[in-house]
């Protein structure tokens, strides 16, 4: 009790993004969150998938095909045949397994894909802007989309029965005629459209500790961004896979997130080391103003060199279909 007879704040949701790539050891995350989930915290995860998807393709004989944007974004290309293989290893495969990963360790993991009940939806762009051999092209036939809604209210419902959702893409793809497709999004992207709906904080656990002012050297990592210059000096700093992580916290603050953490996930108690201080953090107040101001779209639905080879390629005109 308090004395005062007022009950303390309750913690906000914490959404953790858990990457895809194979340097990345969700075993910390998955004891992190069944110690947070036994002590009350609502927690989310999100989940990438590189390898598997990269594996899933080798085996089905598809060579991944990657574009660039005029904004020099490498993406993914997704036709037709790559998004099967990109469901089956997503949602078929890794979400499954992680989720009896989860179940294992006690908590009450529920998978869901972004296409279950709408959970992430948007519309789906068919066609994208590329360079190929110095010339600017329209490629057709693309599966991929921008996340512009989540839906709070089947989250908040799981977490209200003690449930812990493990979600993945692929997400619910608008296709303009009422018709909905499953089609490609990038997990960091992802976490923090969900991140920003439940103005939960958001721990993007990756391969690094954090941002480094330079790339090459850890000693450089950037602890903290509380201040509109000191967040652009993050987003100076980084370079390659990281430049998406960092675009994603953005937008994860924009939308009402409270912190993003950037951290390592193959440390002890990872998340929450990330929520005690161990990464890079980036509060709201580094958006400044209101905390909506809105970063630069060239790149919004590239995938850069890391992580987590889930993501769309880039859309340089704000994602528009051509």
């Amino acid at each position: 009790m308090t004395g005062s007879g007022s009950e303390p704040a309750a913690e906000p949701p914490v959404v953790v993004k858990v990457g895809g790539a194979k340097a990345v050891d969700p075993a910390g995350a998955v004891g992190d969150v069944a110690h947070l989930a036994a002590n009350g915290r609502p927690v989310v995860v999100v989940h990438g998938g590189s390898t598997v998807v990269d594996e899933t393709l080798e085996r089905l004989g598809i060579e991944p095909d990657y574009v660039e944007s005029a904004s020099g974004v490498t993406g993914r290309f997704t036709d037709a045949e790559t998004m099967e293989a990109f469901a089956m290893a997503m949602a078929g495969k890794l979400n499954t397994e992680l989720t009896a990963q989860f179940r294992s360790a006690g908590v009450d993991a529920v998978g869901l894909s972004g296409v279950d009940g709408g959970l992430l939806a948007g519309p789906r762009k068919s066609a994208v802007r590329v360079v190929e051999d110095g010339k600017r092209k329209i490629r057709r036939g693309d599966h991929s989309g921008r996340i512009e809604s989540v839906n709070a209210d089947l989250l908040a419902g799981l977490l209200d029965g003690g449930y812990t959702p493990v979600v993945s893409p692929p997400m619910a793809g608008d296709e303009g005629d009422g018709e909905v497709t499953a089609v490609n999004a990038d997990a960091d992207r992802a976490a923090a459209a969900v991140a920003g709906a439940l103005d939960a904080d958001l721990v993007l656990l990756t391969d690094v500790a954090g941002v480094y002012a330079d790339p090459d050297d850890p000693e450089t990592r950037i602890d903290a961004a509380a201040t509109p210059d000191e967040l652009a000096a993050v987003e100076d700093a980084a370079e390659g896979f990281m430049g998406k992580k960092v675009m994603a916290a953005r937008e994860a603050l924009e939308g009402g997130a409270g912190r993003v953490v950037i951290a390592d996930a193959n440390v002890r108690d990872p998340v929450v080391a990330a929520l005690g201080g161990e990464g890079t953090t980036i509060e709201r107040a580094a958006l400044g103003g209101d905390g909506t101001a809105g970063g630069d779209d060239e790149a919004a639905d590239g995938q850069t060199g890391e992580a987590d080879g889930d993501s769309g390629p880039a859309e340089p005109d704000g994602g528009e279909t051509a």
